[in-house]
């Protein structure tokens, strides 16, 4: 199955964005689930529910960076990363969990996460979003 129909998966069994991301690449990263799920549950909801950057746009900057830099130079991997964020924007039209959401539903920052009911399903485009961060992220690993 390609990673962003897992990452899809993920997120509509229950798990945030930025989490479902990187649980599509466990074996690539190395890490234990449970290790996954620790660094990157604070990146939902644009950063803990702030509807800033898109928790599936970190979760794919996290992946892409911990695959293919060394972990020190910066001039080898931000270009990388900025093409892949470049690409997710061009085709949703932003970055900014914010914005992706108003187009479907009212902007809701309270800590507090909703429910997750059909109609939460149903209204916003996150599931699309972690499906088109992880496609561009395992296109970018192959590289």
């Amino acid at each position: 199955m390609a990673k962003g129909e897992i990452a899809r998966e993920y997120f509509l069994s229950g798990y945030n964005c930025a989490v479902s991301v990187a649980l599509a690449f466990k074996e690539e990263l190395g890490l234990e689930e449970e290790q996954i799920k620790r660094l990157t549950i604070a990146f939902g909801g644009g950063l803990a529910r702030q509807r800033l950057t898109c928790g599936a746009v970190s979760a794919m900057a996290m992946v892409i960076g911990y695959a293919k830099s060394n972990g020190e130079s910066r001039a080898d991997i931000y270009p990388i990363v900025q093409q892949a964020c470049k690409e997710f924007k061009e085709q949703v039209g932003s970055l900014i969990c914010g914005e992706l959401l108003s187009k479907k539903i009212a902007i809701n920052t309270s800590p507090v996460p909703e429910e997750r009911t059909k109609e939460y399903y149903v209204k916003r485009p996150c599931a699309d979003m972690c499906y088109l961060a992880g496609e561009i992220a395992e296109r970018y690993l192959a590289k």
